[in-house]
């Protein structure tokens, strides 16, 4: 349970004024005719909200009641100036001319045995001498099955239906295997996580992806309302520490924690993989994607916004095709730091793990810093690297490792659509190519044959000129 507190202040009574007892309905004016809350977890509850209720006349107003019309078996709470009624009904309140109180305004929805979210409406009932005026409220219910510090110790799946909420952890025992259907949303309360010294299977699809994600659904009020999903931090994140795991990650969302996927291995007579198809790990406090010691394929997926490294790599062979990895940490939405300057991309190659090979083909590694693709290596000339046809924010390097790629030129500003929060329309990114983008028509076709529908399920192969990235654009009629 969340312990919510309900805060108030604000005095709003003088006996002095001159009263309008003839007031009516039209003597009120509100901040909002409809207080909608965001979606609310059942048992759970909501933060609270409040609404403004103003007289906007020259004399005094007598509100002889403020109610819910619901009553006491009404799923919202209200309190008035920080007052508390157990039934929830205020009398007699006299506003003073040009003044205001606050309605503070919670709800808690009883589980309801469905999948899909229940919507709840009630109003506040405001009677001035017989004639109503009303503020509408609703929301919505979500069931949830809620997962406290969970031990797996036999092979498991978790079905889609209801959306899981996890306190604490869940930890996958060695040798055992988590299996998350299509489907499956899983949300984390704050420093919560996912840590696997077994095996991790994500069996999305293109029309059920599953999504990780924090468990707030509610917005953060900065200088502007932002909903808590575009908020870096909110949960701890992924760990994927089994030396002999064979992790499948297929059309999973991953969001808005502390670290996204952390895959460590300590051993180095051992290898465990790590595959990643037509997915998204995005907007992490720390870092997204993390291989230590292990072989990693990506391809088809948006890796982007971090407080550190976007994608770190140290030990294994690593691929990666058609991925857009940026790093905009600093254009965030929710974000009230700035990323550190270390690159999107580091390939680390200075300390004694496993021998490092990698692949990157087709794919945008770009951000905000200066340079976002570094290979720390004693002897650059002699690593393992093969770079092609992709687009580096870097400066150019004439190793033979890197064949037919694009590197970042001044004028390169209109990358993607959308390389920022749209605080005014509460818009997220959007790494699809723009019209005049680089990355168009950079990508290997032969590359792209293998992989022919971009992360929006579309087809890459339409006219012949495949864009380098996770993203085809479109004509914006198409997009």
């Amino acid at each position: 349970m969340v312990l919510l507190l309900l805060c108030g202040v604000i005095a709003f009574t003088a006996c002095d004024d001159e009263l309008n007892m003839n007031g009516s309905p039209n003597g009120l004016t509100f901040s909002t005719d409809t207080l909608t809350f965001d979606t609310v977890f059942t048992t759970i509850g909501s933060t609270t909200s409040k609404v403004m209720v103003y007289n906007k006349q020259n004399k005094a107003v007598k509100i002889n009641l403020i109610h819910l019309a619901g009553g006491a078996s009404s799923p919202f709470r209200i309190n008035v100036d920080g007052a508390k009624d157990a039934i929830h009904q205020f009398q007699d309140i006299v506003l003073k001319a040009r003044d205001s109180l606050f309605v503070f305004v919670e709800v808690h929805i009883n589980p309801n045995n469905e999948i899909m979210p229940v919507l709840v409406q009630d109003s506040i009932v405001f009677d001035v001498e017989g004639k109503n005026s009303r503020i509408l409220l609703e929301a919505y219910g979500q069931d949830v099955e809620i997962v406290r510090s969970l031990i797996i110790d036999n092979d498991t799946t978790l079905n889609a239906g209801k959306p899981y909420l996890v306190y604490d952890s869940i930890t996958v025992r060695p040798d055992v295997t988590l299996t998350l259907a299509a489907g499956t949303n899983i949300y984390y309360r704050n420093n919560a996580g996912l840590i696997v010294y077994g095996n991790l299977r994500a069996a999305g699809s293109w029309e059920q992806p599953i999504y990780m994600q924090g468990d707030r659904l509610d917005k953060i009020h900065y200088d502007y309302p932002i909903p808590y999903k575009y908020v870096a931090g909110q949960w701890g994140g992924v760990f994927l520490y089994s030396k002999n795991g064979h992790h499948v990650l297929n059309h999973i969302d991953i969001s808005s924690g502390t670290v996204g996927l952390y895959f460590y291995n300590e051993d180095k007579n051992a290898t465990p993989y790590l595959e990643i198809n037509n997915s998204r790990i995005h907007n992490f406090l720390m870092y997204n994607l993390v291989a230590v010691n292990g072989n990693l394929l990506v391809t088809n997926s948006e890796i982007t916004n971090s407080g550190s490294y976007t994608v770190y790599l140290n030990g294994g062979k690593h691929d990666f095709y058609h991925c857009t990895i940026a790093n905009l940490f600093s254009k965030s939405a929710g974000s009230p730091i700035s990323r550190d300057e270390t690159p999107a991309v580091m390939l680390m190659d200075l300390n004694k793990q496993l021998p490092m090979e990698t692949i990157f083909k087709n794919c945008v590694i770009t951000g905000t810093a200066k340079t976002e693709f570094t290979i720390a290596s004693k002897f650059k000339d002699l690593y393992k690297g093969d770079f092609q046809y992709n687009y580096f924010k870097r400066k150019e390097d004439s190793l033979l490792i890197y064949q037919h790629n694009r590197w970042y030129q001044e004028d390169d500003s209109l990358v993607f659509v959308r390389d920022r929060y749209d605080h005014k329309d509460a818009l997220y990114f959007d790494f699809t190519p723009d019209s005049i983008s680089p990355i168009r028509g950079l990508a290997d076709p032969t590359i792209s044959e293998q992989f022919p529908l971009d992360l929006k399920g579309r087809s890459r192969l339409t006219d012949g000129e495949p864009d380098a990235g996770a993203y085809e654009w479109y004509p914006t009629t198409a997009q």
